[in-house]
């Protein structure tokens, strides 16, 4: 089970903005659109955290724990864009495994359609992310950003 401190231990305590300049506007709109797919992971997260199918298969638990650690690790790094970024891409990877086992867990759970809808939604917010991210790295602040 992952805790705080996990997500706390991905955190290298540099809150600051990457540079004294002012933030590409084109960072700060994939920062912003990537801020509200995080929205609908939320209550993904929420929808499956709640549900009384949770307490029969608590491998569903894995998605909403993923979830949370992604939301928290990205949410410290939301003033400053090229930052953000980097922390979801670092955590795309465990969220899109998560993902896979939710796929293959949900319908075990139940064949309602809310779960048919959370699998649907967490895809396509996930691939949603790996659009955003995808055209931010074609940004020029991206790339000077990740520079080291």
């Amino acid at each position: 089970m992952e805790t705080d401190q996990e997500t706390a231990d991905d955190d290298d305590g540099d809150n600051s903005p990457s540079s004294d300049i002012p933030a590409d506007p084109a960072l700060e709109a994939a920062a912003a659109a990537i801020d509200g797919v995080f929205a609908h992971l939320w209550m993904v997260r929420t929808f499956v955290k709640h549900s009384s199918e949770v307490e029969d298969f608590p491998e569903l638990m894995q998605v909403v724990r993923a979830i949370f650690d992604a939301s928290r690790a990205v949410e410290t790094r939301r003033q400053d864009p090229a930052a953000f970024l980097r922390m979801v891409r670092k955590k795309l990877a465990k969220l899109k495994a998560a993902a896979a086992e939710f796929r293959k867990d949900a319908p075990v759970a139940s064949d309602h359609t809310n779960f048919r809808m959370a699998v649907r939604s967490l895809d396509s917010s996930l691939d949603r992310l790996q659009t955003l991210l995808d055209a931010a790295a074609r940004s020029p602040g991206e790339r000077g950003a990740s520079a080291p």
